[in-house]
């Protein structure tokens, strides 16, 4: 069984959007929710400034708080160690929107229940790619097999020392970027 992550190269990503847009499309979101949100960091010191967008989405974590806090068990992981909702059990409580230290979740005001990303589940067990991988214009994102060390994925992370958002926080993502 796979193990899915993604590389984010911040060098590639124009800060287009097109992913965000993409995948709004591919889940039917209303246009208030957004499972991709948008960070921007100065580095450098005047004159030489620079800004990087920083997509953020969920982390798809390994040892994720979400599914620990989530009293019913709505919240846990799937085939491939991706983290999931079952709509079904959830009852909007918020636990685990509160224990996300990504800020991956959002809530559904029609349905009053979190949602967030899913890796695109049901495109990626058909063979697809995930729809915001499929519609970034800078070719910035790369999913994959963690598990697979000749995968594009793995050799990416490793060419180019890849690595997670926040790893201080013991959650394991496997979402990776390059700075």
């Amino acid at each position: 069984m796979a193990r899915y992550g993604m590389l984010l190269d911040l060098t590639a990503c124009a800060g287009c959007m097109a992913c965000t847009v993409g995948c709004q499309m591919q889940n039917e979101l209303a246009p208030e929710i957004h499972f991709i949100k948008y960070y921007q960091q100065e580095y450098g010191t005047f004159p030489d400034v620079s800004l990087v967008n920083i997509p953020v989405q969920c982390q798809h974590c390994e040892n994720p708080p979400c599914v620990y806090n989530c009293p019913t068990g709505a919240s846990y992981i799937g085939d491939g160690g991706i983290v999931l909702i079952d709509e079904h059990r959830c009852i909007g409580c918020k636990y685990c929107m509160t224990s996300c230290p990504y800020n991956a979740r959002v809530l559904d005001e029609e349905t009053k229940t979190p949602v967030k990303c899913v890796f695109c589940f049901e495109q990626i067990h058909e063979g697809e790619q995930p729809m915001c991988v499929r519609t970034c214009i800078g070719d910035a994102r790369i999913f994959g097999d963690l598990d697979d060390p000749e995968g594009e994925l793995v050799r990416a992370i490793n060419e180019r020392h890849a690595r997670p958002l926040r790893p201080d926080l013991g959650t394991k993502p496997k979402f990776f970027y390059v700075w």
